[in-house]
């Protein structure tokens, strides 16, 4: 798992006049050193990590209702981690260990396109990739003496895939298959000459987690941590690699995916290219779809690639776990990343496999890119404080 630098994004803005630095790629993304910055430093402390008694919240009281678009997932105990015949699991999924969660509702689909309308048209959101540069900040990541790029590349957008003409000697370089693209936002998400016209049900993306945090705010929701996506996401099978058990020759069926020689041709076996509409394959055992494949989604936790070997304990689960108190990633200590799951349409057997139940990956916070949305969970607590 490799990382571009917003240093090499800018180099290429700079030498091309193409790129930008603003946005962090893909998954595991580097941040620019900087020398009078402060590396996170790994900590030993997690959160919620302590053995307390196990009083879950399972059963939906009656008098309240499922949110529209939501399903109930009663708590329950889980294995969260990589199972043990996961021969594709990375480091940072393991040790799998004990957890438990509370119930709770969540979105059965990802955020759509319409939904993510209705809140821009009625709050007036401006997204991240919509925004004008801010020089002054952006120079703050990039060497010292840095000369500031012409105003016609300083504008706004966002990262989007592009197809090799030829297979790569190595997947190691993301930069061969990412560029970015003034214009793109969730808006035009190929670019700028693309729109979302009748895509209302298509996953939103271009979304950052500060885009994702604003919407859960208007509606009242709220991220999930790593630990609640993964006991959804695996349904009723909690000791599989895949929600839907350990077939891997089930896949076209069951996720939007990349089939075929990555990046340069797609199968398309599944049907879809890029983006697939929400609901076009199978749900899992909660009745929720995409868990796997279609667009990555954001969560609540810090990606901390230490944070599975602090979890794991033998006197009990980790109750309603949040994650790590602060980042660390041990390929780059200067990066500040959450947790993303699910994978996306461009993940491969042969990349990333990352439509894996326990498949994690991090991304900086102001990242956007053309395979990233989300989808929010609510608390019976929420709901409850509302009431009058």
């Amino acid at each position: 798992m490799l990382h571009i630098t917003n240093r090499w994004i800018f180099t290429q803005i700079y030498s091309l006049l193409k790129y930008i630095a603003l946005l962090l790629i893909v998954a595991l993304c580097f941040q620019c050193k900087n020398e009078k910055k402060e590396a996170t430093k790994p900590s030993d402390e997690f959160v919620n990590t302590k053995p307390v008694p196990l009083n879950l919240i399972k059963d939906l009281p009656e008098n309240i209702s499922v949110p529209e678009g939501m399903v109930w997932i009663a708590g329950g105990t889980f294995k969260l981690g990589a199972v043990a015949q996961d021969t594709m699991a990375m480091s940072h999924e393991k040790p799998a260990s004990e957890a438990a969660v509370d119930g709770f509702f969540m979105d059965i689909t990802e955020v759509t396109n319409a939904q993510f309308a209705k809140f821009v048209n009625e709050t007036g959101y401006i997204t991240t990739a919509e925004r004008e540069i801010d020089w002054e900040e952006m120079k703050k990541q990039l060497p010292e003496g840095t000369p500031k790029p012409h105003d016609s590349i300083m504008q706004p957008g966002s990262l989007n895939f592009k197809k090799t003409p030829e297979a790569l000697p190595n997947l190691y370089d993301f930069s061969q298959w990412w560029k970015w693209t003034i214009g793109s936002n969730w808006r035009h998400p190929n670019g700028p000459d693309s729109d979302i016209n009748g895509k209302d049900d298509h996953p939103v993306v271009h979304i950052s987690f500060e885009d994702a945090q604003a919407y859960c705010e208007w509606a009242g929701s709220r991220l999930p941590t790593e630990a609640e996506w993964e006991y959804a996401a695996r349904g009723n099978m909690k000791n599989t690699v895949y929600y839907w058990g350990d077939d891997h020759a089930q896949l076209p069926k069951m996720a939007n995916t990349w089939e075929g020689l990555f990046p340069v041709s797609n199968d398309k076996l599944d049907g879809f290219e890029r983006r697939a509409t929400v609901k076009s394959y199978l749900p899992n055992g909660f009745g929720l779809y995409d868990m796997a494949g279609n667009v990555w989604e954001w969560t609540s936790d810090w990606y901390n690639t230490d944070y599975f070997a602090k979890l794991y304990k033998e006197d009990g689960p980790a109750v309603n776990p949040t994650g790590a108190k602060q980042p660390y990633n041990k390929a780059n200590p200067y990066a500040k990343e959450k947790v993303i799951k699910g994978g996306s349409f461009l993940c491969s057997a042969s990349y990333c496999a990352s439509y894996r139940v326990s498949a994690r990956m991090g991304s900086s916070t102001d990242s956007s890119l053309e395979h990233l949305g989300f989808r929010t969970v609510k608390t019976l607590a929420m709901l409850e404080n509302k009431r009058p």
